[in-house]
């Protein structure tokens, strides 16, 4: 092959032409190389599109509800009485703002990139086809190990909120067996089966979250059988900031250090929000029903994050003996909203609760492992995994990705064995770690991507999604990612032990070690402004977008309202 190729706009001194022999090809397909008049540098981009057979199967109710609540889990539902009694109702606060404005910065960045290049891969691809061949490597196996690692730790979570049912424990290997089978099998029949279980979960999700903020408001105003008024009762006496009790002399670092230690379970609890943006290659008209569910993510981490620690703040003080329990964290009765509403004498509310939650453990699990499957099967058509990850069944299904994800669910069995809960809890360090990663990964690509589009001239207002406040949000979500991952473990140099320490920092090695072994066993460079492809193997708006049908029935406007 050796006709050129028709890509972006460039300086007319780079002669684009496809290189069978490139170094990046990996025995998979060619590459597009860009080769400097000087003939020093050969840089390679990434180009899999007549190789990807998935097959656009969601629809736009399902991309909407995924945006909404795809990732609500126990991390919001139970992980905030864990907040709440390390930091306190203003401390917990805090933090879950501060995350959350690096959340939305990294969907705001993964979303203008994917309306761009809505193809399989997603953002670990635009890294390595904007940034670095070698940090796309590293991107791509980094999340795929974060999201594949953090299905398990959900499947454990599911089996342990069973217990608020059946407290026998010698049941946990039974129960987790039936979990795996049904998240696996969910995923096993294919993307539409993964969208329409994500679009009634997320209903329940969605539906148990506005039922605590409500009932929680009308308890906390006294509005309960007992009719006793709360208000702001519990930020006045215990207080509103509780203290990490690593520094007692010092009470006002102590407070602060509460407040970092709440960041890392924010984090936890905010992980997965750019699900929406790996799914875009299996979506239909995926630019446009992305930009509408990006542009309405702002509200749901406002109303669903930060309004529920709001209220979870204001219904039970952060010293509660409850959620200061062993438990706490494990089961619903630790949840500051079943604490509240069993004082208050409303009792049926906990076995709803439990219930929903339940659900809500076993969605999250069953998008990680979605997600997961298709970077892995992204991974393997740009030659960075083995090649028996791209096979794909006639009905779009990465079936050889799905399979493999799906094995790393069984380590779930682990928290079964009382000598391996501690192996166990590595991996829940290890995936939030890694998701920091993920969100850093993301907002150095956008940073590429904005300049390297500037610079060649196209109009990032004719991109279906554009943030207004880009380049800033990437700047500010960069600034503070470094820092969440610098102060991920800092409680262990209080009481140092290795382990810890090694759990709270191996996700470092590991990244960039992943980085430099692609770099030196590929040889690849920075790609400059001028090379950047912008056009190779990207959909034109012809091929992806279907018509807009306008909503007629009151039926259809009410849909188009919530979808």
């Amino acid at each position: 092959m050796s006709e050129p190729i028709t890509t972006a706009p460039a300086p007319p001194e780079y002669e684009k032409t496809v290189d069978s022999n490139s170094l990046e090809k990996g025995g998979v397909h060619d590459y597009v190389v860009q080769t400097p008049p000087n003939g020093r540098d050969h840089h390679y981009n990434l180009d899999a599109s007549e190789l990807d057979h998935v097959q656009r199967r969601l629809k736009q109710r399902h991309v909407q509800m995924i945006a909404i609540a795809g990732t609500l889990g126990t991390g919001l539902f139970l992980g905030s009485g864990e907040a709440l009694a390390k930091a306190g109702p203003l401390g917990s606060l805090i933090a879950y703002m501060l995350v959350g404005t690096v959340a939305y910065a990294s969907l705001c960045a993964v979303g203008e990139m994917t309306s761009f290049a809505p193809i399989s891969g997603t953002f670990p691809h635009f890294a390595g086809r904007w940034v670095d061949p070698a940090f796309g490597f590293a991107t791509g196996w980094n999340y795929f190990y974060t999201n594949a690692i953090s299905t398990p730790v959900e499947i454990t979570a599911a089996c342990i909120l069973l217990t608020f049912w059946d407290p026998d424990t010698s049941h946990q290997a039974a129960y987790t067996a039936v979990i795996c089978v049904c998240m696996c099998a969910i995923n096993i029949f294919g993307v539409r089966y993964f969208g329409e279980s994500e679009f009634v979960f997320s209903i329940v999700k969605i539906t148990l979250i506005l039922l605590l903020i409500i009932t929680g408001l009308v308890v906390d105003l006294g509005g309960g059988p007992d009719h006793q008024r709360i208000g702001f009762r519990y930020w006045k006496h215990p207080g509103p900031l509780a203290g990490a009790m690593l520094e007692p002399n010092h009470p006002s670092l102590d407070r602060f250090l509460g407040i970092l230690s709440v960041l890392i379970q924010a984090a936890f609890s905010f992980q997965g929000v750019e699900l929406v943006a790996v799914a875009a290659s299996e979506t239909e008209s995926p630019r446009r029903n992305i930009a509408k569910a990006v542009r309405r993510v702002f509200w749901r981490i406002l109303i669903f994050y930060i309004l529920g620690i709001l209220i979870t703040g204001m219904l039970v003080p952060y010293n509660d003996p409850m959620l200061l329990s062993p438990d706490a964290g494990s089961t619903s009765t630790a949840s500051p909203y079943v604490i509240a509403f069993t004082r208050a004498g409303i009792k049926v509310l906990p076995h709803i609760i439990n219930a929903c939650i339940f659900t809500s453990a076993f969605s999250a699990g069953n998008s990680f492992l979605f997600c997961s499957s298709r970077i892995l099967y992204g991974l393997a058509l740009r030659g960075q995994a083995p090649k028996i990850f791209a096979y794909c069944t006639k009905n779009g299904l990465p079936i050889a990705a799905v399979l493999t994800t799906s094995c790393f669910s069984l380590l779930a069995f682990m928290n079964t064995s009382s000598g391996a809960t501690t192996v166990f809890n590595w991996f829940v360090n290890l995936s939030t770690v890694g998701g920091f990663f993920g969100w850093l990964s993301i907002n150095i690509t956008y940073l590429f991507f904005y300049y390297g589009l500037r610079y060649q001239g196209y109009d990032r207002k004719e991109i279906f999604y554009h943030n207004r406040f880009q380049p800033w949000l990437s700047i500010w979500g960069i600034g503070w990612l470094i820092f969440f991952i610098l102060v991920n473990g800092f409680a262990v140099f209080w009481s140092f032990n290795a382990s810890d320490f090694l759990t709270a920092y191996i996700g470092i090695p590991i990244f960039f070690g992943l980085y430099f072994f692609w770099k030196i066993f590929k040889r690849t460079t920075f790609w400059k402004l001028g090379e950047m492809d912008f056009v190779t193997g990207i959909p034109s708006m012809e091929e992806t977008e279907l018509p807009e049908v306008p909503p007629i029935t009151i039926p259809q406007k009410i849909a188009a309202f919530l979808f």
